[in-house]
């Protein structure tokens, strides 16, 4: 006749009583204080890390947003520029393309590289876009942030745009004069000379990318096309859309309407290398920081053996009292992953509040170190931008929490298999 253990009453899986058996070994008694700390450094570990990876992530994804927003509010999504006779009918065919849908503007510019100089420094290379008025009120990420002036009567008079930063550097007010000196000048008998001539400043903008506000210059169209010497035509035409992620639809549409063969450029092949490498960062880092939370994982595994061998006298009496392998198992699973789960909700807790404040926590640490950090002439930006993606975020709390429950597995077998009476002998 075989005679069965008396299981304690609620000793089922994951019952109360298993619950509160974990529960006790959580909490430190003065001999376990060692155990308790170890189980202290894992739950910090595991927060931090969640932290970490979740406030890198989201810098990261606001720091490409943000460059790609300022990106291509200046830039269009697609360069057209001539290749069988030069750009004469640029009004003809931007008003082609801006009938096709899906194509939110059309503009014809003219560029050209220029030393711009005002009333202090050498002076300072500059891109000047010449662009007609209309079309500028187009560009929200330039008319919606004129910090000095109006662009009204832009084209009218002669006067051009310039951007905050760069009016700063060649201390530039409403209304001074910038000087702009183009290579490209006349030909002489004596040769080429360089073209220099004095603009007043009508409008001071600010996008909030450090290299557009330092070096753009908008000029208007006919005046841009005087001093070029490209009288009355064109040199590309730049088309916004609505979704640049489909913009390679959408070029046999534009081709076709354009009704003359032109050389096309998107945004992706103007910028791949540079978005290339952002994405590239992003995922080193991602793997990189992941090493936090495996490393705090780890020490769940240390503190969970030393909790299993301080309490081999403990697993061997619930074992004669009927508790089974499982049960044991299963207490111990309890006890690490109580941890993870606590250390990971913590750790998202903490990153979407910093995440929330990284503006003001940057702002925070500049005056207390008395240094500028996240300089906006080395990161492009002026502030610190931070966009959380719930994917990415729910990625992260599974991976911890997945390592956390893995981190239990090992110890919580080795205490289900402690056999009583090796554990007893002793005692």
């Amino acid at each position: 006749m075989t005679q069965t253990a008396a299981t304690p009453r609620g000793a089922g899986p994951f019952s109360a009583f298993e619950r509160m058996v974990a529960w006790r070994y959580l909490r430190s008694r003065r001999k376990e204080a060692f155990i308790s700390v170890i189980a202290s450094i894992s739950f910090v570990g595991i927060m931090l890390g969640v932290a970490t990876l979740i406030i890198v992530m989201a810098v990261m994804n606001g720091f490409r947003a943000e460059l790609l927003t300022r990106i291509l509010g200046i830039n269009g999504h697609l360069i057209l520029q001539p290749m069988d006779r030069p750009l004469d009918d640029y009004a003809e065919a931007a008003a082609r393309l801006n009938g096709v849908e899906g194509v939110r503007y059309a503009i014809p510019l003219v560029e050209g590289q220029v030393l711009a100089s005002g009333n202090v420094g050498g002076g300072t290379g500059a891109l000047v876009r010449g662009i007609r008025e209309e079309d500028l009120d187009r560009i929200e990420l330039v008319a919606g942030n004129i910090r000095q002036g109006t662009l009204e009567g832009f084209e009218a008079g002669e006067g051009v745009a310039v951007g905050v930063r760069m009016a700063e550097t060649l201390g530039l007010a409403l209304g001074d004069l910038v000087t702009l000196t183009s290579p490209e000048g006349d030909v002489t008998p004596f040769g080429m000379t360089a073209r220099q001539k004095a603009y007043p400043v009508t409008a001071i903008f600010q996008v909030g990318m450090s290299e557009y506000d330092a070096s753009i210059i908008f000029m208007a169209l006919p005046e841009a096309q005087l001093y070029f010497n490209s009288e009355g035509v064109a040199q590309s035409i730049e088309v916004f859309v609505d979704d640049p992620d489909s913009i390679d639809d959408l070029k046999p549409v534009i081709e076709t309407a354009a009704q003359r063969p032109f050389f096309m450029v998107d945004w992706r092949q103007r910028n791949h290398t540079f978005f290339s490498a952002l994405e590239v960062e992003r995922n080193v880092m991602f793997m990189i920081l992941t090493l936090i939370v495996l490393v705090a994982a780890l020490n769940i595994i240390s503190g969970l053996f030393m909790l299993v061998k301080d309490k081999g006298r403990d697993i061997a009496i619930l074992r004669t009292m009927g508790a089974t392998r499982g049960s044991v198992l299963r207490i111990f699973v309890m006890t690490g992953a109580a941890i993870g789960v606590v250390g990971t909700l913590a750790g998202v807790l903490l990153g979407v509040v910093v995440c929330l404040n990284v503006e003001s926590i940057r702002q925070f640490f500049s005056w207390l170190s008395g240094t500028t950090l996240f300089n906006p002439e080395l990161y492009f930006l002026s502030q610190l931008p931070a966009k959380m993606e719930v994917n990415e975020t729910v990625s992260v709390v599974l991976m911890a929490l997945v390592l956390s429950f893995l981190a239990t597995l090992f110890p919580a077998w080795r205490a289900a298999r402690l056999d009583p009476v090796e554990a007893l002998r002793y005692e």
